[in-house]
Order: C-alpha cells, then sequence, then structure tokens
C-alpha cells in the first residue's frame, strides 16, 4: 500500500510513541500520573547505582504523596539477565501490584518491560525472543530514564542477556512500547563521565543507524537528523563540563528523537554486532557501539551514499565522502575519550566465530541498508579489533 504525493510514492508507516513529559523537574510528577494508571501497589524497578543517586528515593516521594503504596526491585545487573526477569515478576505476583515505574538507563528499562509482559503471559521468556512474540500486552508501565541514551523509555525493543548460553536476546514488540516516558534532564547529572560518553555515542548509533535503515520514512528522518546534529555539538560539551545544564538538556532531547527514530526505523548492523560483543562479554552497548562506527560506515556507505552526505551535512556542514565524515566522526570520538577498539571490551579473535553465529540471527539485521553475510561480520569484527 502506498501514498501518492506529489507523484512521488511513499509506502505506509506507522509512528508508534508512548505519552511524554519532558522537562527539568518533571520526576516530581511520577505520583501525578501513577495515580491514574495504578489501584493497588506499584513496582519500582531500577538498580543500586540509580538507588544510590537519590532518583528512586525522589519517585517514592512522589508516589507516596499521591496516596500509593509501593514496592522496589532493584537489583538488576547492567546489562539485565533472565533470572533478573524471573526474579522481578515473583516480586511483581507476590507484592499484587498492578503498574511498574522504571527508574534508570536501558537495563531496568529493559527488565521491567520484561518483567511486565512475563507476569500476564505463559511461558519461558525465550519464547518471545524476535518480532511480534508477545499475545498479551503487560500492565501499565511508567519510565524514567536517567541517561541521555538508551531511549528504551519510549521504544519497543528490551534486551536481555542469556548468560549461560553468552548471547543477548533481542525482543521486539509494539507491546513492549511504554504508556508514559517522564524525561528529566536533571537525572543525568549523576552519570560518571564514562557512562556520559557511552550513552551518548549509543544515541548517536540509533540517529545513524534509523536513518539508513532500509524502513526509515520521512517521520523518523527528521528526528534521526536533528538528535546526529543535536549530538555533535552537545556531547563535546558535556563531556568538557558535566554541569553544563543546557547540554545535559540538549542531550537528552538527542536522545528522545534518536528513539523516535529508531522504534519506528528500526536499526542495522552495528546494533547486531554490539549485542553479540555484549552478550559474550557482558559489555555496555554504548562502549561497543563507540568501536564499530567507522567500520559500519564503510561497509554501508554504497548502498546509501545520499543519506550519509546528509547526515554529514547536518552533523558537519560538510559534504565532502565517506572519508571525510569517518574523519569527523573520528575527531568527535577522540574529542570525548571514546577512541578504541573492541579489543578493549574483552573481544577476542577466537570468538569471533561463535559471536557471529549469534549475530546473524538478530533482528537489527533485517533492516540494514547491505545485505550481511557470516564471512562480512567475521571480517567487520576482525577489522574493529
Amino acid at each position: 500500500m502506498v501514498l501518492i504525493l506529489n507523484n512521488a510514492r511513499l509506502p505506509v508507516r506507522k509512528f508508534a510513541t508512548p505519552e511524554i513529559i519532558f522537562g527539568s523537574g518533571s520526576i516530581e510528577l511520577v505520583g501525578q500520573h501513577a495515580s491514574n494508571l495504578s489501584h493497588d501497589r506499584v513496582l519500582i524497578v531500577s538498580d543500586p547505582g540509580v538507588r544510590d543517586a537519590g532518583w528512586v528515593r525522589i519517585v517514592e516521594n512522589s508516589l507516596e504523596q499521591s496516596g500509593l503504596e509501593h514496592t522496589s526491585f532493584d537489583q538488576v545487573k547492567i546489562n539485565p539477565r533472565i533470572e533478573n526477569v524471573e526474579e522481578g515478576v515473583k516480586h511483581y505476583l507476590d507484592e499484587n501490584c498492578d503498574l511498574i515505574v522504571a527508574v534508570g538507563g536501558g537495563s531496568p528499562i529493559d527488565c521491567a518491560k520484561c518483567i511486565g509482559v512475563m507476569a500476564t503471559n505463559e511461558g519461558s521468556i525465550e519464547e518471545l525472543e524476535g518480532v511480534d512474540e508477545i499475545q498479551i500486552p503487560g500492565p501499565p508501565l511508567l519510565c524514567v530514564p536517567t541517561t541521555a541514551g538508551s531511549s528504551a523509555d519510549i521504544s519497543p525493543f528490551a534486551i536481555i542477556t542469556d548468560r549461560e548460553a553468552g548471547r543477548k536476546m533481542v525482543i521486539i514488540s509494539r507491546l513492549l512500547v511504554p504508556d508514559l516516558s517522564i524525561v528529566d534532564p536533571d537525572t543525568t547529572t549523576t552519570m560518571d563521565s564514562g557512562l556520559t560518553v557511552s550513552s551518548g555515542i549509543d544515541a548517536l548509533a540509533h540517529a545513524l543507524e534509523s536513518y539508513v535503515s532500509t524502513a526509515s520514512s520521512p517521520l523518523t528522518d527528521m528526528f534521526a537528523l536533528e538528535a546526529a546534529k543535536i549530538i555533535t555539538n552537545a556531547l563535546p560539551r558535556v563531556h568538557l563540563n558535566p554541569l553544563d545544564m543546557r547540554a545535559r538538556e540538549r542531550m537528552m532531547l538527542a536522545s528522545l528523537y534518536a528513539g523516535l527514530s529508531f522504534s519506528n526505523a528500526s536499526l542495522g548492523i552495528l546494533h547486531a554486532m554490539s549485542h553479540g560483543v555484549g552478550g559474550m562479554y557482558d559489555t555496555t552497548h554504548g562502549v561497543a557501539a563507540c568501536a564499530l562506527l567507522e567500520i559500519i560506515i564503510e561497509f554501508n556507505y554504497p548502498c546509501v551514499k545520499e543519506k550519509y552526505i546528509e547526515l554529514e551535512n547536518a552533523m558537519f556542514k560538510t559534504t565532502g565522502g565517506m572519508e571525510t565524515l569517518i574523519s569527523h566522526i573520528n575527531r568527535l570520538l577522540a574529542e570525548v575519550g571514546a577512541d578504541q577498539k573492541l579489543r578493549g571490551c574483552g573481544l577476542r579473535k577466537e570468538d569471533i566465530l561463535p559471536i557471529t553465529e549469534h549475530v546473524i540471527q538478530d533482528p537489527c539485521l533485517a533492516t540494514n541498508p547491505r545485505p550481511a553475510r557470516r564471512i562480512d561480520i567475521e571480517e567487520l569484527y576482525e577489522r574493529a579489533l
């Protein structure tokens, strides 16, 4: 099915997004909005670092002021694991909860998504892996992101680690899109420099991959371009001065824009390969993305040259081509201390073959602009070492 606009034929696209509240201090509104969704008890899902930073306590206070009872599950790992989801489901059911509030970065939010759907669907979480395998919606989900990068608070994706198999499972479903995201830039002030940078590069990777995705559209392109443009300017500023609240706000906005883009256009080979490394070595996604940006641009460039030129123009105001774009990006990575290789994530040459077996099944490959074979992925990993 297509739409006819000025003799141009555009494929019909669906654009999904949760309700979004954006602004400094908006975390204080959690209780007000949760009271519209819960009548019994709220499960707060987080991790130890976010609780120590004080954001969970603020959410708890807000819920209490609105007269809501709550309980917490705050033992989510950096890369949430199957057992984290299972523990969270038990807590949710044992405490008779009817709403989940996720507070944190992509790990607590992804875990909260899966806790919700596993509380309403029978079977194991492995049965939900892939695209649109979830049959029954979970309970309402309200998210409070505390990093500027993952965009898990608005996306239909959840990434869960199977430590026994050494891989990350990718679960994609419109039923994973949260009901409400409360996006407060103030929450990013407790990120350290490393997390600030890796989260920012994660958001940049979202923008770049979704812009060249085979499922991109005018609806997603405008968000991807603006996100890439903002990150190019704001990430070096916040790296230099972590207290630059204007730059923090801009990075949170860029993360939101990139999330709106990839949530509807999907991603590509960079994310599939990052999932492979993270599943084997338990590294964060943003760190792996830093090491893969250059080689993935080189791999995809011949198939989507015009789109990369548009990205280059938006980010750096030049149109020099592949070498110029890569040179600019490498300078940006060096400026924020993110110019590293995958060996820094622990990648060993002897692990490339088993990792590639997982990557080739990753659904993110489906929308990469250039088809990738096993041998291509193996060669790209070797180059990224």
